[in-house]
C-alpha cells in the first residue's frame, strides 16, 4: 500500500518535511505531493555539450552569473549528487525513488533507487543524461519523487550505508 497526504507526515521518513509542493530553483516542485514525495538536489549540476559533467558543491553565482565554488568535471553523462533532504525510514516503510518528469522530460534520468526501511542518511542520487545539447540543474532544484510503500513485517536496515552523510558517496567495497 503507498503511503500518501497526512499519513505519510505523520510517520516522518524525512526531517522536516514540507506540507504540500513549493517551487524549487530552476522552477521544479518538491515538498509533499499526492502520491509521494518530491526530493531536492544539494549540488548544482552542468551536462554540457562536450560529453563532460561538471558538479557544483555550492550553486553560488559571481556577477556575471556563472557559478562558483569547488567544482568537478567528469567526462561522460553520468554524475552522482545527494538530496538536500535527510531520511530516517519508519522500520514499517520502504520508498522507491523515481525520475521527476520534469527532468524526465527532458532526458534526465533518476536511478530507481529502493530506501529500506530503518535506513538513515541523506540519499545519494545517479543521475544520467540522454539528451542533447546543456542541461543545467541549480542546486536546490525538485529532482526525483520518493514514493512510500507499508511493508507486511518491520525490518531494520543495518548495512555499509547506513547514515550516509550529506555529499555523494560512490560504492563502498564490503
Amino acid at each position: 500500500m503507498i503511503i500518501n497526504g497526512t499519513a505519510l507526515l505523520a510517520a516522518a521518513p524525512i526531517i522536516d518535511m514540507v506540507q504540500g509542493k513549493m517551487i524549487g530553483k530552476g522552477g521544479t516542485s518538491f515538498g509533499l505531493g499526492e502520491a509521494g514525495y518530491d526530493i531536492r538536489i544539494k549540488q548544482r549540476i552542468v551536462f554540457n555539450e562536450n560529453n563532460k559533467v561538471v558538479r557544483w558543491n555550492v550553486d553560488l553565482v559571481n556577477e556575471q552569473g556563472l557559478p562558483t565554488g569547488e567544482s568537478e568535471e567528469m567526462n561522460g553523462k553520468f554524475v552522482i549528487a545527494s538530496s538536500i533532504e535527510q531520511f530516517q525510514m519508519p522500520e514499517d516503510l520502504a520508498g522507491i525513488v523515481h525520475d521527476k518528469s520534469t527532468w524526465a522530460r527532458r532526458g534526465l534520468s533518476v536511478f530507481n533507487t529502493v530506501i529500506e526501511p530503518g535506513w538513515k542518511g541523506f540519499l545519494t542520487l545517479e543521475l544520467v543524461y540522454y539528451g542533447e545539447g546543456e542541461l543545467v540543474i541549480p542546486a536546490g532544484s525538485g529532482i526525483a519523487q520518493v514514493i512510500f510503500h507499508k511493508t507486511a513485517e518491520p525490518a531494520s536496515y543495518t548495512g555499509k550505508y547506513q547514515n550516509q552523510g550529506d555529499e555523494p558517496i560512490g560504492p563502498i567495497n564490503s
